[in-house]
């Protein structure tokens, strides 16, 4: 176990710079559900959660948890179970149309006035509000501050140029005693272009740091099949837990 630990706590790619003009386009984000293309769901949700749910939550009670690019995680009906109050933005109306079909559970949708174009889907309980907007215009629709947040598949999933802008919005959204969940991954980023984009130790903690205490959590080796088409043969994730500095 001890090599394995060695051998992950290695894993750092010299070539940072490789993604860092990649873009995405919203649309191209919503295709990816149109088509089907969404690799990035995870039906059984994310062990690492799981295993580190306890730590998160830390035994409280009624806590208001985002969801940032939240798709159609299973886990936000984990946290509404367990009478935490969920709240999620997510580009993709079906992402999010599909996630309530999915939970079986029923829902109400309302337009956003602050965001023209933007829409409100609200579970029939009332614990679960995910707005369908671009995550950027957000702020405008004044959603409040959060205990929680669990971040994974966002902030690989944002454009590189974009994270500092990302993480700003981010902090923004966070009550005092909060505990913020990120999930990130290393992989060789000059044989897969992303995203998921490649998020080095020192990105995160520069993104992070000057407001928040960063405990790396684990480091899990999370290669699959799938990613042999990514034209590498390693993949990395390293969950952190940020607190209030």
């Amino acid at each position: 176990m001890a090599d394995t630990r060695a051998v992950l706590d290695s894993e750092e790619y010299p070539d940072t710079e490789v993604q860092k003009d990649r873009v995405l386009t919203l649309e191209e984000w919503q295709e990816k559900w149109v088509n089907r293309n969404t690799g990035f769901h995870q039906e059984q949700g994310h062990q690492l959660l799981k295993k580190y749910l306890d730590t998160f939550l830390k035994g409280e009670k009624a806590l208001r948890v985002f969801f940032p690019l939240c798709g159609k995680a299973v886990e936000m009906k984990w946290f509404a179970d367990r009478g935490h109050s969920v709240v999620g933005v997510e580009i993709s109306e079906l992402g999010i149309q599909e996630f309530f079909m999915e939970q079986n559970l029923s829902y109400s949708e309302e337009p956003i006035m602050e965001i023209p174009g933007a829409k409100i889907f609200k579970s029939s309980s009332g614990n679960i509000s995910l707005y369908c907007c671009n995550l950027f215009d957000l702020p405008r629709a004044n959603i409040g501050k959060f205990d929680r947040i669990w971040d994974r598949g966002a902030l690989v999933a944002v454009n590189p140029s974009d994270r500092k802008r990302y993480s700003d919005v981010m902090l923004s959204l966070t009550r005092p005693g909060f505990q913020y969940l990120l999930s990130v991954l290393s992989y060789d980023p000059t044989k897969h272009a992303g995203p998921p984009f490649y998020v080095t130790d020192g990105e995160v903690k520069k993104l992070f740091g000057s407001v928040c205490n960063i405990q790396c959590l684990e480091k899990a080796d999370v290669f699959e099949e799938r990613h042999k088409s990514w034209g590498i043969d390693q993949i990395i994730e390293r969950l952190y837990l940020f607190t209030e500095k």
